[in-house]
């Protein structure tokens, strides 16, 4: 039987936000769902008092509002330690955190952690490893034309997503996506998680490099400081 890590146990992991800014924007609900040989095993979900507004573009897309997140929503020292802890605890294990542009989720996590405990992931004991369908993705089929939100790749590797733009709904297509992945490109699953790991962080420079020069070639925006870093940014740091 394969040891590969598509066949242990996956931790997918997503955040819903009041918006994009990794840095200064928080969590408004969060899912942590645990995979055990291509199964659910494990899940938990939560919504989060922001203890600020929503911006209504933000609420369109996750559909959750102000009031309803203050209301039911668990304090947010309460989510970011129960967050933390279950990274932590699968780093501990060799379990791979698996999501789709996970550095977002990962970077938010450990400006909260930051901002409340004063201490970062890596400082609490969080070293990997990460598993991001995005970076690998962009890697293996770099030529595909088009954009790659978790919708449009779901599509392409014949995943659908049940809930889309719900912490669940999306942690849990992050995974189908990352384990069809495995089926289409079986070469990462030759070399372990904490190999692999390290192989994205290269894919990310290689590609953040890319398309900045890119975009600003052409006259646009170009990436940030923190957009170079994976799977945290350590540009503040």
């Amino acid at each position: 039987m394969s040891t590969s890590w598509q066949n242990g146990k996956l931790l997918a992991f997503d955040l819903e936000t009041t918006g994009v800014n990794k840095l200064e924007d928080v969590p408004v609900s969060f899912a942590l769902v645990m995979f055990d040989e291509g199964a659910i095993i494990e899940s938990r979900t939560a919504l989060v008092n922001p203890g600020r507004t929503i911006p209504p573009g933000a609420s369109a897309v996750h559909g959750i509002s102000t009031e309803r997140a203050m209301e039911e929503g668990i304090p947010m020292e309460d989510a970011v330690e129960e967050i933390t802890a279950a990274l932590v605890s699968a780093s501990e294990n060799g379990t791979p955190v698996v999501g789709f542009n996970l550095s977002y989720d990962l970077t938010m996590t450990d400006a909260r952690s930051r901002a409340i405990k004063g201490i970062g992931l890596r400082e609490l004991g969080w070293a990997g490893p990460v598993l991001d369908p995005l970076v690998i993705d962009r890697a293996l089929d770099k030529y595909r034309k088009g954009k790659r939100t978790l919708d449009l790749v779901c599509g392409n590797y014949g995943v659908v997503n049940e809930s889309a733009h719900d912490a669940s709904g999306d942690a849990i297509a992050s995974a189908y996506v990352l384990l069809a992945m495995a089926e289409k490109f079986p070469e990462i699953t030759a070399i372990d998680a904490a190999a692999l790991t390290e192989r994205q962080e290269a894919w990310h420079q290689e590609w953040a490099t890319g398309f900045d020069e890119y975009q600003r070639s052409n006259g646009r925006r170009g990436l940030g400081p923190d957009d170079f870093f994976w799977p945290i940014s350590t540009a503040i740091q």
